[in-house]
């Protein structure tokens, strides 16, 4: 059997860089054969030269203009915009696409690479998030495989193999706490976004830092391990560990738990994805329990991170709710790291939305991508608003 060829859709960002050095290390396992970008040309040239991808796409069509003119057309195909990223998705030549775009863009290229019978390694966390139920059913009825690159739900992942779902009580996923754990609300108040991105112990890209950094993160995970591991909402927990070896936990009714242990680093749930079910060696260093020490937990502090208890409300609700909180999350972090709003205007932005919206029930996908919409425009407008106080 040949090499198990690779699209990265987010391929210039955190998840895709790391992923393409674990094709550098495996490359007797892995081939880079598409890349996709949201708007760096430089970035995703100077990728493309390393690997010769044969195709490439970046979602900014004007972006892909730019692309062209720098590449001969005998040597690739340069693809655009949401079309582009489902071609690659969907490449008859392609084994796995790791799927590592930031936002709600990436629920398209999710199900039509289940439909298309992929692997699909998710990093997307908005694809399960607004559209959970189509995802699902996508991937029951086509012949694709869903593993997730979460380091969280990678965890839980590697804890069910050989388990009965129905044997589940509970699931826990495990949280850093991110850089403000320990701050008062007066001084979150004042934090700026540089702050904010300064994460104590996991190198990710901008959206997820600050969405660590208010605790929306681990609210995404709540939903997103509804869907993955068919539980709900009130059997998953979320416990700070500030140490960040423990990835999460599964209890079992029969009073027994496991966890999967690991120092922070990215490297390795990408590596499980591309390569399951191989365990090969990886770049990451030992996890030296000795030097390491204590592992400690505290209860999540949802007053002063409201993010939290917002996700776990839009899970309880279902329906349409998540995808009009993730969109309202997705326009609060934008204006928080442009500086137009504070930090701790994320979440009253965020309810304020939520507040306004009737969820339906299992919505269709095209009135998941109305919702969507409608949630990003109605947050926008009251970004201009707090802006203006």
């Amino acid at each position: 059997m040949g090499r198990l060829k690779i699209a990265i859709l987010g391929s210039t960002g955190s998840i895709g860089r790391q992923a393409m050095e674990i094709a550098r290390m495996h490359s007797e396992e892995l081939e880079i054969y598409a890349l996709a970008a949201h708007s760096n040309v430089e970035a995703l040239i100077e990728q493309w030269r390393e690997c010769r991808a044969k195709h490439i796409c970046l979602y900014e069509a004007e972006a892909a203009k730019r692309l062209k003119a720098h590449l001969r057309p005998d040597e690739l195909k340069v693809h655009s915009g949401m079309d582009g990223l489902i071609e690659l998705a969907t490449l008859p030549e392609v084994d796995i696409v790791l799927n590592a775009v930031s936002g709600s863009i990436g629920l398209l290229p999710t199900l039509r690479a289940l439909e298309a019978g992929k692997r699909l390694a998710l990093a997307n966390k908005e694809a399960l998030v607004i559209g959970g139920h189509i995802v699902i059913d996508a991937w029951r009825k086509g012949s694709g495989e869903l593993i997730p690159v979460d380091s969280e739900h990678s965890a839980i992942f590697q804890c069910l193999l050989g388990e009965r779902s129905e044997n589940i009580k509970r699931i826990i996923l495990t949280a850093s706490g991110g850089p403000f754990r320990q701050k008062k609300i007066e001084e979150l108040k004042m934090v700026t976004p540089s702050e904010a991105l300064s994460h104590p112990t996991w190198r990710m890209g901008p959206k997820v830092t600050i969405d660590s950094a208010t605790l929306m993160n681990k609210g995404l995970e709540i939903i997103e391990a509804m869907w993955l591991f068919d539980t709900a909402p009130e059997k998953i927990e979320v416990l700070i560990h500030p140490q960040s070896i423990i990835h999460s936990l599964v209890e079992f009714v029969d009073g027994s738990m496991k966890a999967q242990l690991s120092l922070p680093d990215m490297r390795l749930p990408i590596q499980y994805a591309l390569l399951y079910p191989k365990r090969l060696p990886s770049p990451i260093s030992e996890c030296e329990l000795l030097s390491i020490g204590a592992l400690t937990f505290e209860p999540p502090d949802v007053s002063r991170f409201p993010c939290l208890r917002l996700a776990r409300e839009a899970a309880i609700v279902g329906g349409s709710m998540p995808a009009v909180m993730s969109a309202a999350d997705e326009i609060a972090v934008k204006a928080f790291l442009r500086g137009e709003i504070g930090f701790m205007d994320i979440p009253k932005l965020i309810e304020s939305v939520m507040e306004e919206h009737d969820a339906k029930p299992n919505p269709p996908l095209d009135e998941l991508l109305e919702v969507d919409e409608w949630a990003k425009r109605v947050a926008s407008e009251r970004v201009n608003l707090i802006g203006r106080k």
